[in-house]
């Protein structure tokens, strides 16, 4: 009879048991959907609540749930519209992989007219970067995506987008998952339209070759478009991808990439760009700039919270030297380059208009010295062939680099025939301006190639000399209008048109005999040129050339500031010459408009000695010994 009691409290224990295991079948939304609410929202770092959970059980874990909401992150203002609203989300959960693997494996996961707000604020908060806890990360092998649609307002880039997104299955070995999107709006103030497809892999757990994509990005003027593959592309850590770029002008780049490039000509570069940790690498690039064309390599690191730095070498077979003056101008663009906008026009016209209107040479326009401070640049450039007759030089030859706002350039060196101007210059903030020094050198230049830049005259030998300049200035005008420093020429041998040595030593007879073929070339026994640069002012300490029948010397000096010449030529005949002006040339005026006459008085004292003369001559002269190795000290 005693066991009668111990029976009855197992039977009924049993029964209670039951009943609450059936209870609690029978009423799991009430404790499933609160847990599932917590777990996703800890998992998210954001709230996150449910309409209503359905859960079904075959083998497999199933859950149907409506009404999704995922909210804003803490701080938000509360009035903004939530991250997403899912009318209807469904999951299929295996367990047995989530078991194995430690992370939530889902099977698959269905969304039905998903509604995604992704903005920010003024002060810098935004509420699409999803930040989830360590360790509480999913996997997902299947997506499906029915008439999703994205609304995007970033107030501050001046950014709002309207982006409609779907992804469905297909039967496909390597890809389960076919995703496509389409954005149109504003972005950075210009119109954007892109379109993107891609390919989630049939299974995300199990290692892939990654996500395929296709994208391409209209932003205002500017053309991206890139195919490759993606890894983990809600976290991306990789990609890898053929890549083309195109647009009216690089800076324009920076609200793509966050990349501060300087400002170009008009571009379109073709090449393989691979990703990883924060680092960009474009390869086998190759393209146009303005009118030249550019191959190589570039590497820009936009690592969080560091300015972003570039590394590039780069080369080109033909550069027009319009592409290069205006570089150097820091006008990129001049009238009529291939690819220019409208505005691009308007105001590389504007601006050509101004710089002849302008009695100045020099630029004026002040540096930007925040653009130097913006990023850290590593280029090394080589131009092998450079076009147009405006300059004399060959070839081009750069190393830059750009650090914490200094910039270095060596060498920077110009090919002219078979010498070089070769040099180092170095630039560097103080105090809202920029100091600049640069040493430079030039080797056995080609006289041929500097007199053909001409367009009139000829001559042969090789020039040599040093230079040396330093200043400090808010512009190039600036910086050259209070410089130090010293210039250096000399040249033994050779010979030049003897048209030009008799019209600057106003002998005129001599020049009219050489104008009608006679002697065409004479022969120069020896040029020197030693000049003194004080607060801008170029003075003339020694200037000699001598010719096999002349001898020219000069005294004056150069304002660099005022951009104004003040030099007198004054030449002796070596032998009995006849028709000579006995006055010294005189060029005088400024940079833009130069002006050369005989120096002579008013009145008649200076009528007279513009009357031609004849000179006996002074026999040999200065003698040239020295005065090259005298130069280069």
């Amino acid at each position: 009879m005693a066991r009668w009691p111990a029976v009855r409290w197992l039977l009924w224990s049993g029964i209670a048991g039951a009943g609450l295991v059936a209870a609690a079948a029978l009423s799991y939304p009430l404790w499933l959907q609160p847990l599932v609410e917590r777990r996703a929202s800890v998992m998210l770092a954001r709230p996150v609540t449910i309409g209503h959970l359905h859960l079904l059980t075959s083998g497999r874990l199933a859950a149907s749930a409506e009404d999704v909401i995922i909210g804003n992150p803490p701080g938000f203002p509360p009035n903004e519209e939530p991250f997403l609203r899912v009318p209807r989300l469904t999951v299929l959960l295996d367990v047995v992989k989530s078991i194995r693997q430690r992370k939530i494996v889902f099977t698959s996961v269905q969304l039905e007219r998903p509604m995604v707000h992704a903005t920010a604020t003024a002060d810098g908060q935004d509420n699409y970067h999803l930040h989830s806890v360590a360790g509480a990360g999913a996997l997902i092998n299947l997506v499906g995506i029915v008439d999703g649609r994205a609304f995007v307002s970033v107030p501050v880039q001046h950014t709002a987008l309207e982006v409609t997104f779907a992804a469905e299955p297909v039967a496909d070995k390597a890809v389960a998952t076919r995703i496509t999107a389409e954005a149109r709006g504003t972005y950075a103030d210009q119109p954007l339209t892109a379109q993107f497809e891609g390919g989630a892999p049939r299974d995300s757990v199990s290692p892939s070759p990654g996500w395929p994509i296709t994208l391409s990005i209209q932003n205002g003027p500017t053309r991206a478009s890139a195919r490759g593959t993606l890894e983990e592309p809600l976290n991306l850590h990789s990609a890898t991808a053929s890549l083309l770029l195109a647009g009216p002008d690089m800076a324009l780049l920076r609200s793509l990439t966050g990349v501060p490039f300087p400002a170009t000509p008009p571009y379109e570069l073709h090449g393989r760009l691979d990703y990883a940790a924060g680092i960009y690498r474009l390869t086998d690039a190759s393209g146009r700039l303005g009118r030249s064309d550019v191959a190589g390599t570039m590497t820009v690191a936009a690592r969080a919270e560091a300015r972003p730095e570039i590394t590039a070498e780069l080369l080109s077979h033909n550069v027009a030297l319009t592409d290069i003056e205006a570089l150097l101008r820091g006008e990129p663009v001049v009238p009529g380059t291939p690819g220019e906008t409208a505005q691009q026009h308007a105001q590389a016209s504007r601006l050509e208009a101004e710089s002849r209107a302008s009695p100045r040479v020099f630029p004026t326009a002040p540096f930007h010295l925040e653009k130097l401070e913006r990023t850290d640049l590593h280029l090394t450039y080589r131009a092998e062939r450079i076009q147009g007759a405006a300059m004399p030089f060959d070839d081009l030859v750069l190393r830059m680099d750009v650090v914490d706002g200094a910039a270095t350039l060596h060498p920077l060196s110009f090919g002219v025939g078979d010498g070089r101007i070769a040099g180092e210059v170095w630039l560097t903030p103080q105090k809202g301006a920029l100091r600049a020094r640069a040493d430079i050198k030039l080797a056995q230049l080609d006289v041929s190639h500097l007199m053909r830049a001409s367009g009139r005259f000829r001559g042969a030998g090789a020039l040599n000399g040093t230079a040396h300049l330093e200043g400090v200035g808010r512009s190039i005008a600036e910086i050259l209008g209070n410089a130090d420093g010293a210039l250096s020429l000399w040249m033994a041998g050779g010979d030049l048109s003897s048209l030009l040595v008799n019209l600057v030593g106003l002998r005129l007879g001599n020049a009219l005999l050489s104008g009608l073929g006679r002697s065409p070339n004479t022969h120069v026994e020896c040029f020197v040129g030693d000049l003194e640069l004080r607060r801008g002012l170029l003075a003339i300490r020694r200037l000699l050339m001598k010719t096999e029948d002349a001898v020219t010397e000069g005294v004056g000096e150069i304002d660099l500031g005022r951009e104004q010449v003040n030099v007198q030529l004054r030449t002796a005949s070596r032998r009995f010459t006849v028709g000579v002006v006995p006055a010294p040339l005189l060029i005088d005026g400024t940079f833009k408009n130069l002006r050369a006459a005989p120096a002579v008085r008013e009145g008649l004292v200076g009528n007279l000695a513009k009357i031609p003369t004849i000179q006996p001559g002074i026999g040999d002269g200065p003698r040239c010994d020295g005065s090259s190795a005298q130069s280069e000290r």
